[in-house]
């Protein structure tokens, strides 16, 4: 992969001075995805679904396609491909449709401390008004989800286990591909928040067998606003949608309805269509650098920053074994906050905070971390001077007493 090449793809790149390492919350946009959604906008910038002239068949017909364009690229079926706000709205959904319709007191819903807000308090909100219980699975010395502690927490009371595929704060793999089954050994039903992974690594949802998967498009090189629920043909079907409107409805009458089959009974109101056309747009311009390529370059690149980060007194790194480009790590006695406007100055893109993850920087036992994560278009020069600015960052706060 030629990472010098591709940031000529990305109009921010060209157009200033800067050091993306904030791919983990948003990655950049190349030209082909605006131009495809300017295309939409300039071209048939009309609704889908309703219009019975040109303009319109056409902008279905792209809507449509992108909807199966998507599909195939994590090996699902159209029907199963449900367009949404988000990530965060696609979880939400599941936790609420399926989880307040079919948990009870008696039930138990396993979750992690490695989870995004997302994943983590809708459930939370399905447990209090059920009575259902949160099952946390023991993370390890290293922060990971592991087999052996899944195992200690499942019983026949589980009837949701709700994971991350990758972690946005450490960087680590669920082994889903293990734990999967053995959910659904107790007929749990198991939903799999793939914002981080989807980017990374090619999803095959049929091999991977999990029950539902979301993510979005801003973290893999689409739009924002757009995200993606995946579920089971027959898991969809049951459940209900929890919003209501138009083109979700078959029939209305004056004391009742009857809703479109999946998906489309959970798409009310006007789509998003133009991130839908982007989206399938940046899922062709991903499949063209093949995601385990992306992979192995930002593994590269993370190794070789984590290995430059570890002999450097005064910097706290903490995951160095993580799967993936993320980098969680502090300056020792400087705030993150203090820290990352630092790399700012020097026109480097870091992001620091808890990350919408509280759960597991409290497992740190820190108020926040510095977050660097590359990506297919960052080179080894921008590692290189990452840490020449970790050092001129930490040298910095050392003089003035932090």
């Amino acid at each position: 992969m030629d990472a010098h090449k591709l940031k000529q793809c990305f109009p921010i790149l060209t157009s200033q001075p800067l050091i993306y390492l904030d791919t983990a919350a948003s990655s950049l946009t190349p030209k082909r995805v605006i131009a495809t959604m300017n295309e939409y906008y300039t071209e048939y910038p009309v609704n889908v679904h309703r219009g019975v002239y040109q303009i319109s068949y056409k902008a279905t017909e792209r809507y449509t396609a992108a909807r199966q364009t998507i599909a195939d690229f994590i090996n699902a079926d159209y029907e199963e491909t449900v367009f949404t706000r988000g990530a965060s709205s696609a979880l939400n959904l599941i936790a609420t449709s399926y989880g307040l319709n079919n948990l009870t007191a008696n039930d138990e819903i396993i979750v992690s401390e490695l989870e995004h807000h997302s994943h983590i308090l809708p459930w939370q909100q399905v447990a209090k008004k059920t009575g259902a219980k949160l099952i946390y699975v023991p993370l390890n010395s290293e922060g990971r989800i592991t087999t052996e502690n899944f195992k200690k927490v499942l019983s026949d009371q589980t009837k949701v286990v709700a994971l991350t595929y990758i972690s946005n704060v450490m960087g680590y793999q669920t082994p889903l591909e293990e734990i999967i089954p053995l959910a659904h050994q107790k007929n749990a039903i198991v939903s799999v928040d793939a914002a981080q992974a989807a980017p990374h690594k090619t999803i095959d949802v049929k091999k991977l067998n999990c029950d539902f998967l979301a993510f979005s498009g801003h973290k893999m090189l689409g739009p924002t606003g757009i995200g993606i629920l995946y579920g089971k043909r027959e898991l969809l079907d049951k459940l209900e949608p929890v919003e209501f409107g138009g083109d979700m409805n078959d029939q209305v009458n004056l004391y009742d309805a009857v809703w479109k089959e999946t998906p489309y009974k959970f798409e009310t109101g006007t789509p998003p269509i133009a991130e839908a056309i982007g989206l399938a747009e940046a899922v062709r311009f991903l499949q063209e650098l093949d995601p385990e390529a992306i992979l192995n370059h930002e593994i590269a690149l993370k190794q070789k920053a984590v290995e430059a980060l570890i002999k450097l007194e005064g910097v706290t790194v903490y995951n160095p074994t993580s799967e993936t480009g993320i980098i969680a790590f502090n300056l020792d006695g400087v705030h993150p906050h203090d820290a990352v406007s630092f790399f700012d100055q020097e026109n480097i893109a870091l992001r620091a905070g808890h990350h919408c993850a509280q759960l597991i920087i409290q497992w740190l036992k820190v108020p926040a971390t510095l977050r660097a994560s590359f990506y297919a278009y960052n080179t080894h020069e921008d590692v290189d001077t990452f840490i020449e600015v970790v050092k001129k960052a930490r040298d910095f706060f050392t003089s003035v007493g932090f």
